[in-house]
């Protein structure tokens, strides 16, 4: 199943950058929306970005909240996408703790679900208004070690698609698996990205 189409790529490549960054968009948007919205204000100029696009913009057709089961095939094959996306960047040379994968919103969620199944070594994992997937937490799907990979979870208190609780359970999970959990969770913001959030992540990127 085809699910995703010409992914964008910005960026010289391995040996000429040494890190990578995964970008990927929300429901509604597109790769080159992501990358346009953060390439000016993060400090990735010397980095090789992947930006991944969904085929009529979205990764998965219903909330994040639903058993996973109900968004099948489609979650499986851009969690494949992923995986793709980070075998053809190990394959080019990169190593895995210079690899970074950020996604906001439905990105976010997805970033953090295929994180969390394959919990190894990244340079840092951006979760921007995201959680794990599925009406509840399955720890038998997540495992692995982060090896002190920094995770960084940014939400909305009152955020109407991405409820506090599940912000909570995900970041639980990932401190399980050995990551470096940073979680702020900022009063009262609608469903964006703030100033604060960008900062956090510019830390781990330099």
């Amino acid at each position: 199943m085809d699910l995703y189409e010409n992914t964008l790529y910005f960026g010289e490549m391995f040996p000429k950058t040494t890190k990578a960054i995964i970008m990927i968009h929300g429901r509604g948007s597109e790769a080159a929306d992501i990358v346009n919205s953060f390439e000016g204000v993060l400090p990735i100029y010397d980095y090789y970005i992947a930006a991944p696009n969904a085929i009529g913009g979205s990764w998965y057709p219903h909330s994040f909240l639903v058993p996973q089961e109900d968004n099948e095939p489609m979650l499986s094959v851009a969690l494949n996408l992923l995986q793709e996306l980070v075998n053809d960047l190990t394959d080019t040379g990169y190593q895995r703790r210079d690899i970074f994968i950020l996604g906001f919103s439905q990105g976010a969620c997805l970033a953090l679900e295929f994180a969390a199944r394959n919990a190894s070594e990244f340079g840092g994992i951006f979760v921007l208004s995201g959680g794990l997937i599925g009406d509840h937490i399955d720890n038998e799907l997540y495992r692995g070690d982060f090896k002190d990979t920094p995770v960084f979870l940014g939400c909305s208190d009152v955020d109407g698609h991405i409820p506090l609780q599940r912000v909570k359970e995900s970041s639980a999970v990932c401190r399980r698996l050995g990551a470096r959990v940073i979680e702020k969770i900022y009063p009262g913001m609608g469903h964006t990205v703030n100033r604060d959030e960008i900062d956090e992540v510019s830390i781990i990127l330099k």
